[in-house]
């Protein structure tokens, strides 16, 4: 994932400034402290199916339809996890292994089944990123190790190079996107795609008034560390190492944020109430 970004092209330029604008966002809007607790918490739960409730996210954001840099020409499409077609499913499946079956190590058998029920579920948010065509119906896979299932799908609609699963949810009283999985094939990896999606997925909470964008990274994937890292993710306050560094030892993964308001910032990350 992490990768040093460089423009290509004055669209993709034009498309920089309009995400550097994008990225000065506020929680205004959001629900207000002079609410009751009952008030605050309907306020809070519509604030959520407002963001549940929107078909197509990325139709907000024409800068990001589309990324065209360092050698990779690729488009964005919105998706949800009930609406998944068995080919895109064994795809994710796939990927999933490639990429996470060595940072989970043992755990791996048990967290698969995990995401496997996890990415088909309603509420499952989905960002596709898909190589353009050239015009030919071709076959695209994964790398795979050797013995895995090989999955193919035709590109002739365009060929799935990664994807994001995201969903909106509540996390310490305040309404956050949560990012469940950031994965791209390691073809599409080191050339910025990565901050790209994530500039999309904080400006898809942003509009939304969510508080912050959360997620979780095993602590044996030292690159996706560094990269959250380096995109000012924090260990929040909610993370088992911060809750109780003695747990966390015993823990294989931290969880980081990012929050947009004083209120956010206070809970998620310096966990002050």
């Amino acid at each position: 994932m992490p990768g040093h970004q460089q423009s290509s092209g004055s669209a993709q330029s034009h498309a920089d400034s309009r995400v550097a604008h994008l990225l000065s966002c506020s929680a205004a809007g959001a629900p207000q402290h002079g609410l009751t607790i009952l008030e605050r918490k309907k306020a809070i739960d519509e604030l959520i199916r407002k963001a549940v409730a929107v078909k197509d996210h990325l139709v907000q954001f024409p800068a990001f339809h589309k990324f065209q840099r360092n050698g990779l020409s690729v488009y964005l499409e919105s998706g949800r996890g009930d609406q998944l077609t068995l080919p895109t499913r064994k795809y994710i499946q796939n990927l999933l292994k490639v990429n996470m079956e060595k940072p989970y190590g043992p755990e791996w058998p048990s967290e698969e089944k995990v995401k496997r029920q996890e990415m088909v579920a309603p509420e499952a948010r989905y960002i596709f990123v898909k190589q353009y065509s050239n015009g030919f119906t071709t076959e695209c896979s994964v790398n795979q190790d050797a013995g895995m299932e090989r999955t193919h799908a035709p590109c002739n609609e365009g060929c799935l190079v990664g994807f994001v699963h995201y969903r909106f949810v509540l996390e310490e009283e305040l309404p956050v996107a949560y990012v469940y999985e950031l994965q791209m094939e390691p073809s599409a990896q080191g050339k910025g795609l990565g901050k790209f999606l994530m500039q999309l997925i904080e400006q898809i909470a942003c509009k939304n008034q969510m508080g912050a964008v959360m997620l979780t990274v095993q602590k044996a994937n030292t690159q996706a560390m560094a990269f959250y890292t380096k995109l000012r993710y924090a260990i929040s306050s909610t993370s088992p190492s911060r809750v109780d560094p003695q747990i966390g030892l015993e823990k294989s993964y931290e969880i980081l944020c990012k929050t947009f308001d004083s209120e956010a910032k206070s809970k998620l990350e310096d966990g002050e109430w």
